[in-house]
């Protein structure tokens, strides 16, 4: 029992949130949203996701790390060769050791990972009330209805029912199994200023970094797919030829 109360209160940090969910049931399932990458021949946005890096970059890296994307990765998202350069120089990080068996500090260079915002899982707790905020490398493939639940998640707070207590410290999200979450509303209209200008509401800075996070989750989902209709196309082929070939030594042993 015990050990079900700690699965429950870990997978209660949902996206990075660094609070746990102190009531029992169950989420409504998101709406389904409308993704450019979405079906067979679907394919990312790289605006939007250039707008859901910089969202990432102005918002939630203030407490939550990407290990597993380094900032050459980010060429993916149309960023050129300078621009990526140019990222990663606006980090330090920790580099060594030296020939003396020191570590200094250096600007980060294109090689290098996301940056996390903490040194140790120690200071990271102690900044968030004790709670560990999740890296979200992996968070869209990580949870139920992936983009969407994101999406839903980051737009889904709201008042809570009457009778329904909050404690302080605590937010109501309407998406978040249990309802109660650590992290505050932290998108709201304008919470960023957009590079190429588009109007930075609510759900378009929540559909955006939904939509980065999915790709950073399956970096590689379009080759797939273009290897999918690939294999699909060559097995029509091959089928056409197979039937042919039937049909004539068939015409063959029977005349």
């Amino acid at each position: 029992m015990r050990a079900l109360k700690t699965v429950i209160l870990a997978a209660a940090f949902g996206l990075g949130l660094t609070g746990t969910a102190l009531a029992a049931g169950e989420a409504p399932v998101p709406p389904k949203q409308e993704w450019s990458h979405s079906g067979i021949f679907g394919t990312f946005d790289r605006a939007a996701l250039q707008r859901g890096f910089q969202v990432y970059k102005e918002v939630c890296s203030t407490c939550h790390a990407m290990n597993f994307v380094a900032y050459r990765n980010l060429e993916a998202l149309g960023f050129s060769e300078d621009e990526v350069k140019a990222i990663a120089a606006q980090y330090e990080v920790t580099a060594g050791p030296n020939d003396n068996g020191e570590m200094f500090e250096r600007p980060a260079i294109p090689a290098d990972h996301f940056k996390n915002p903490f040194p140790n899982e120690q200071a990271a707790r102690a900044a968030n009330g004790g709670a560990y905020p999740p890296d979200l490398s992996l968070m869209a493939k990580a949870r139920p209805h992936g983009e969407d639940y994101l999406y839903a998640l980051l737009v889904g707070y709201e008042d809570p029912p009457e009778g329904f207590n909050v404690p302080d410290g605590q937010y109501y999200n309407k998406y978040f199994p249990g309802h109660l979450i650590g992290m505050p509303p932290i998108l709201q209209d304008d919470s960023v200023t957009y590079a190429d200008e588009t109007p930075a509401t609510q759900a378009q800075l929540a559909h955006d970094v939904a939509a980065f996070l999915t790709w950073a989750a399956e970096p590689h989902l379009e080759a797939r797919k273009q290897t999918g209709v690939k294999v699909i196309l060559f097995l029509l082929v091959f089928t056409g030829m197979m039937y042919a070939v039937k049909r004539k030594v068939w015409a063959d042993a029977h005349p």
